[in-house]
């Protein structure tokens, strides 16, 4: 996921692009970070393995770290630098960018909380098929995230977007089936309420890659596309139209 060259090599300070370069750099780190929790909260619960759960729960506290040094080196480049256009526009996304980021990591910590309650039970509880495709999908969209983000790709950015719509319809059905199996089966109520709750954090993880996304076309289109239809946005970024927020 290396960054456009052009993105930091048109400015007049070269003390200027070092601090973009370094706060780049940050971002992706922690970016390959939530990731890796993402993929281990999953590997914790479907493998009722109690150690890693216990890992990514502890890992949690990296994560903020990494929020809060990003955090501080954008402030800095606000203050220091006063960046104006493109530039502020890139600093602003890959703040709330950064926000995203810190909340994967978040639904990432209480995922494993919840393979660490379940990691007594050796028998896997219905729903785990579910959660194991689901997760996949998610893990690959904050890659495909980060990586538009990176690259400034508006194109890659509108298929994470698309991939998020598949994860919405794909919970909304597992979370039917679960409701279902509970009313005739009330015998394993509580374990697949948790199994609920691991997909609703998936499904908000899907959220969050979206959210980093939509930073991708603000910076690269320079225009707000939260809270707009997918179909607009996609006219957008195909320069046919701009968007009509909701």
């Amino acid at each position: 996921m290396e960054p456009s060259t052009s993105v930091f090599s048109h400015h007049i300070s070269s003390q200027f692009n070092e601090n973009l370069e370094d706060v780049n750099a940050k971002f992706m780190a922690m970016g390959g970070l939530v990731e890796q929790q993402v993929a281990n909260a999953i590997h914790a619960l479907l493998d009722t393995n109690l150690d890693l759960a216990v890992k990514v729960q502890e890992a949690d506290n990296n994560v903020n770290q990494h929020e809060r040094d990003i955090d501080e080196a954008l402030t800095l480049i606000l203050a220091r630098r006063h960046p104006a256009a493109s530039d502020l526009r890139m600093v602003l996304a890959m703040s709330k960018a950064n926000t995203d980021l810190e909340r994967i990591g978040d639904e990432a910590a209480k995922i494993a909380r919840i393979a660490q309650a379940l990691s007594e039970d050796g028998e896997s509880p219905r729903g785990y098929m579910e959660t194991r495709h689901i997760g996949n999908q998610v893990r690959i969209m904050i890659r495909e995230a980060l990586d538009a983000f990176a690259r400034l790709d508006a194109e890659a950015a509108l298929h994470v977007m698309r991939a998020d719509a598949d994860i919405d319809r794909e919970y909304s059905s597992a979370m039917r089936a679960l409701m279902t199996y509970m009313i005739e089966d009330p015998r394993h109520i509580s374990r697949v309420i948790n199994v609920m709750w691991v997909l609703r954090s998936l499904e908000r993880i899907g959220d969050h890659a979206r959210n980093i996304s939509e930073q991708v076309i603000y910076m690269v289109k320079g225009l707000d596309v939260r809270h707009t239809d997918f179909e607009q946005i996609e006219e957008t970024v195909q320069g046919k139209s701009k968007p009509k927020n909701d």
